[in-house]
């Protein structure tokens, strides 16, 4: 029953979102702006989208060789690949896929390997919270506007209350655990959750000892230049997108992003609510950001992971059946 919630609620949230969304859209006019498409610039997006997964995949590898692995840049590619393959099924399952995968081609330790995806998702949220500030500073106006749209006039005074608290409780947990670490030890699931840890500690802490910072610092720079190059194709791909500027791109990069990591079918639902509106602030129609950002979601969200996402899983499948003969 609690795994068949664990992706029920992930898809009813999404529908709900989407039936919010698409309530007084006409779907004929978006399916039209899908058919006008300049599909040259879809394809020249989809490269850089594909660049941006290998230059991960690479950041990975610089990830795990202080813990003593150097797998192949095209086994990492496609376990990178697998992963977010696996996350339109599956909501927040790909990391685990990712480092599965990793494990069966490479013989990567589980743990580690996951550890470093965790690692390095942290580098990619504190980036984003930078990206957030950024476009705060810029575009205040817009995004207070999103904001009490959305929310209505909340007070942030409660939400910061919240999570103060949910802080606070973790860390006397972790206090009491530490205190009482040898008898909580002498429990087998509590001994095995902890060994798990460890790994996962291992693989989070590779970060710090990066040989290779200035590579390290320079992918991360081009994975999300990337985004933003791959994002900007595709919004000047469409009529609809030939009036946004370069800091709209980079506020619809950011609203996406955040869309994409609500606990939905592949950022579905949430992410036309976030782009939607936010480019209907520049002065886009209700119709056109909804269609607009349908679009978006629906090339970089799907069609391109699916794409490239069955292509690492068809090589995956050859790889390992040609091991299996040999």
């Amino acid at each position: 029953m609690k795994k068949a919630l664990k992706y029920i609620l992930p898809v009813g949230l999404g529908l709900a979102l989407l039936n919010w969304v698409f309530k007084d859209i006409d779907l004929l006019v978006t399916l039209q702006s899908f058919k006008d498409a300049n599909y040259v610039l879809v394809l020249f997006a989809a490269i850089l989208a594909l660049l941006a997964h290998i230059s991960r995949a690479a950041r990975w590898n610089i990830m795990l060789e202080p813990m003593g692995y150097k797998p192949s840049l095209k086994n990492t590619s496609i376990a990178v690949l697998i992963g977010y393959l696996t996350n339109l099924v599956f909501p927040r399952a790909g990391e685990l896929a990712r480092s599965a995968s990793l494990q069966k081609s490479e013989n990567v330790p589980f743990d580690k390997s996951f550890g470093a995806v965790i690692a390095e998702r942290i580098i990619d949220v504190l980036i984003l919270g930078v990206l957030v500030l950024i476009n705060l500073l810029l575009e205040f106006g817009r995004i207070q506007s999103l904001f009490v749209d959305l929310f209505g006039n909340q007070n942030p005074i409660k939400l910061l209350t919240i999570a103060g608290g949910l802080i606070l409780f973790g860390v006397l947990g972790l206090i009491t655990f530490q205190k009482n670490k040898e008898k909580f030890l002498k429990i087998v699931l509590i001994k095995k959750i902890f060994d798990f840890t460890e790994g996962l500690r291992s693989g989070l802490l590779s970060v710090l000892k990066i040989e290779k910072s200035t590579q390290f610092f320079l992918h991360t720079i081009f994975i999300w230049a990337m985004y933003y190059a791959s994002t900007y194709l595709l919004c000047k791909a469409v009529s609809l997108g030939d009036s946004l500027s370069f800091l709209a791109v980079l506020t619809i990069l950011v609203m996406g992003s955040i869309g994409m990591a609500v606990p939905t079918i592949g950022g579905i639902g949430s992410y036309h609510l976030l782009v939607g509106k936010i480019v209907a602030l520049y002065g886009l129609s209700n119709q056109d950001g909804i269609s607009l950002a349908t679009f978006l979601h629906t090339m970089t969200g799907i069609l391109f992971i699916l794409v490239f996402g069955l292509i690492a899983f068809i090589m995956s499948f050859l790889s390992t059946k040609k091991a299996n003969v040999s």
